[in-house]
């Protein structure tokens, strides 16, 4: 189990794929971004994307589910997040892509008024097959400190 003792500013990691379909790009655009560019390449070929394009917030589930996938792998006493930063979309996610996880740990702090807690900050890179970046953010993770005797 990983406790806030554990985090090391400074450290990186790599983890996760997730395959992008084209079925679930129109699924998940239909039902929470129905905007042409991601229902259909016919819409999409007169926009910057040029053909069938994931949804950004599609791009943060996906990632999301690496995430929750690679917590499940390596266990930590987290506490859950305040939020994210600097949300930054930087190319589009197109169906067959493969995308992959990097973070970075940013800088970590006791809580002044929770001692049985801290905070972290983390810079997350989400990755296509290509090692381009699609997308960044910093996220704020809550993490119990290590249980005293």
């Amino acid at each position: 189990m990983q406790y806030f003792e554990d985090i090391v500013v400074g450290a990186t990691s790599g983890f996760g794929r997730y395959d992008v379909t084209r079925e679930e790009v129109i699924e998940f655009a239909s039902k929470y971004d129905p905007q042409p560019f991601h229902l259909s390449d016919e819409a999409a070929a007169t926009t910057h994307f040029g053909r069938l394009s994931a949804s950004g917030w599609h791009t943060c589930a996906m990632t999301m589910s690496m995430v929750v996938e690679n917590l499940k792998a390596h266990k930590q006493a987290g506490l859950g997040s305040p939020g994210i930063d600097e949300l930054r979309w930087l190319k589009p996610v197109y169906p067959g892509d493969i995308l992959r996880c990097e973070t970075e740990i940013l800088d970590k702090r006791a809580s002044q008024s929770r001692p049985e807690m801290g905070s972290y900050r983390s810079r997350m890179t989400v990755l296509n097959q290509d090692d381009v970046a699609v997308m960044t953010f910093v996220s704020i993770g809550l993490i119990r400190t290590r249980p005293t005797a």
